[in-house]
């Protein structure tokens, strides 16, 4: 009988919640300023590392964040990450301050250099990794935690 109330108890429960950033978020609502998590900034360069960090990122699924993308022009590098850009919803991609709203995307590749914006909404739990296709090295890699 235990057992039972017990499965009827977590069958009936709410389930658990992402709290966003801030209490009132107003009109904006998700998008709002006070929802906004710390930039990531990520440099595409042949030999350095794609990410400064140490660690994996830690993203708040419901929180607004901007992914900062460098390329310095030393090699043809992209950025590929198919399981992330299908965890998040897609706010805007800025290159050359061109804005543009897809709806999904795989890898960006930049065949010179220059720089691009992504801006999103971290939406479902998981662990993802970004990184540069073709490359086996720790260091040509970001995790991104969504918890």
């Amino acid at each position: 009988m235990k057992k039972l109330a017990f499965v009827l108890a977590a069958l009936t429960a709410a389930p658990a919640a992402a709290a966003p950033l801030c209490d009132n978020m107003g009109f904006a609502g998700v998008l709002a300023s006070c929802n906004r998590g710390e930039a990531i900034d990520l440099t595409l360069s042949s030999g350095n590392p794609l990410y400064d960090g140490e660690g994996p990122v830690t993203l708040q699924s419901g929180a607004y964040y901007e992914i900062n993308i460098t390329a310095d022009g030393t090699a043809e590098l992209a950025l590929s990450g198919p399981a992330f850009f299908r965890a998040i919803w897609m706010n805007e991609i800025v290159i050359n301050d061109i804005e543009i709203r897809p709806m999904a995307i795989d890898s960006l590749e930049f065949d010179a250099a220059g720089a691009a914006r992504i801006s999103f909404v971290a939406i479902k739990p998981g662990s993802y990794t970004l990184s540069i296709p073709g490359s086996t090295g720790d260091a040509q890699s970001v995790t991104l935690a969504i918890q």
